[in-house]
């Protein structure tokens, strides 16, 4: 089992765990993550687009012109595709765009993105926050001394909200609840950041409520 080292708030190290190597010992399945990942941004899309059809827009209730003797081409209404302000041919309609992945494709892609980021050295575990108030100021004071940069993952539990408040302001930082982990934001950070009790793999119920929770198997997020 891959492991790493407890720090807390102020950088020290206080200890080390041991990372589940079902979770964070993989070798990455880039072809489940590629999947995941685009069903998941699919299902982000509202699907509201729509264009109006020859049927919806308004006019062209009577025939621009007589059929024959004019010399000009017969036309039935000037509200047909090719008149100006006329229908749209083929155009969008509102849709969904939601994908159905399995259960077990999302495990598999978030295991592998965070053992990818394991196996780079970008996972941190903080032995407990020390938060009495929300300040952004000891917010950037931890990231400085986890020697964190760029863009930071931080997965909380539902009742950190001091640790919440102090760092949502920074634009660099995105916070998820432990139940709300997933490949996509996993691989667009350059750290993951976690506490003894949001590590995945810690506990049964840990595993589990970060494979499971993806908003149901019909969106694929």
């Amino acid at each position: 089992m891959p492991t790493v080292d407890v720090k807390s708030p102020s950088g020290a190290v206080v200890g080390s765990v041991e990372l589940p190597s079902e979770v964070f010992g993989l070798e990455p399945n880039v072809a489940v993550m590629h999947q995941v990942v685009t069903a998941q941004l699919a299902a982000r899309r509202a699907g509201s687009q729509s264009t109006r059809t020859r049927a919806e827009v308004s006019g062209g209730g009577s025939k621009p012109w007589r059929q024959k003797g004019t010399g000009r081409a017969r036309q039935g209404s000037n509200r047909a595709p090719h008149w100006r302000g006329g229908g749209i041919a083929l155009g969008p309609k509102p849709r969904p765009f939601t994908q159905r992945t399995p259960k077990k494709m999302i495990r598999l892609a978030l295991h592998s993105a965070l053992s990818d980021r394991a196996a780079d050295g970008k996972v941190v575990v903080v032995d407990d926050w020390a938060f009495d108030t929300p300040k952004t100021k000891d917010a950037l004071a931890v990231l400085d001394a986890l020697e964190v940069t760029g863009r930071v993952l931080l997965v909380l539990r539902e009742d950190d909200e001091n640790v919440w408040r102090s760092f949502r302001n920074l634009p660099q930082v995105h916070c998820l609840f432990a139940r709300e982990l997933n490949a996509y934001d996993v691989l667009v950070s350059d750290y993951v950041v976690f506490s003894r009790a949001t590590l995945p793999g810690a506990s049964n119920d840990a595993v589990t409520a970060t494979a499971g929770d993806e908003r149901g198997d019909d969106d694929g997020a």
